[in-house]
């Protein structure tokens, strides 16, 4: 699966409508992006905590109003023709993306499990558990969101050489889903275990090519890419081989 990291993130400003847009226009079958909760509890599409690096506001988005930040331009910092994106809501990205095109949500901070039911809550308004992965570097958050609707599929984020990555994730007293690894803590044996334990597989964030053919070699579920563009061709190559 080519799952595009916050867009096609290598050639559109990250998280934004056009990123995402791009990702698909280029072959994407999966979209990752993260998430926020602002002062008024919306959940917006956003990196950071903070609106510093990606849009010419400053501070924290918890602390900021989703009408003040909707004023501030999420992609001008990019390039001159992205002036006037703005940070999109998870509500307008669900609208642009096609039911058939898995969405990869991983929550950046719990703002003290707020944020769980938020997107607990938004799921279920949305018809939209089934093709979902919510994903997180805090285990204890997705654990919750499991617990709270049985039909989440949650996905675990890490970046360490874990001894037994399969065993970790069937250590949880609830399902989980998929392991999300950064790619250079992955070897085939972890990929086959995982995949035969009824595991997915998702390794972050792989943009060469070298690294997108061993990746794809070690029989990984999707591979999370700043370029969708770059990985569908290089898989189109192969097939026609």
């Amino acid at each position: 699966m080519i799952i595009a990291h916050r867009g096609a993130k290598g050639m559109a400003p990250e998280n934004t409508l056009t990123a995402f847009r791009l990702g698909l226009t280029q072959g994407c079958e999966g979209i990752e992006l993260d998430i926020h909760l602002t002062a008024d509890e919306e959940i917006v599409v956003c990196h950071d905590m903070t609106l510093d690096r990606t849009t010419n506001g400053k501070g924290l988005i918890v602390e900021k109003s989703l009408s003040e930040i909707k004023t501030f331009d999420a992609g001008h910092w990019f390039d001159e023709e992205f002036k006037g994106e703005t940070v999109p809501t998870l509500d307008e990205v669900f609208d642009l993306v096609p039911d058939n095109i898995m969405i990869n949500v991983e929550v950046k901070y719990a703002y003290e499990g707020r944020i769980e039911r938020k997107l607990v809550e938004f799921l279920r308004r949305r018809n939209r558990l089934s093709n979902v992965i919510v994903s997180s570097f805090d285990h204890k958050c997705v654990r919750r969101i499991k617990q709270m609707e049985s039909e989440a599929k949650i996905g675990l984020l890490y970046q360490t050489a874990l001894l037994d990555p399969t065993a970790y994730a069937r250590s949880f007293d609830v399902e989980v889903y998929s392991l999300h690894p950064y790619f250079q803590m992955l070897d085939s044996e972890d990929v086959l275990k995982a995949t035969e334990s009824g595991l997915y597989v998702y390794p972050y964030t792989a943009n060469e090519v070298k690294d997108l053919l061993k990746l794809t070699d070690f029989g990984v579920t999707g591979i999370i890419t700043d370029f969708p563009g770059k990985l569908k061709a290089l898989l189109q190559d192969r097939e026609s081989l």
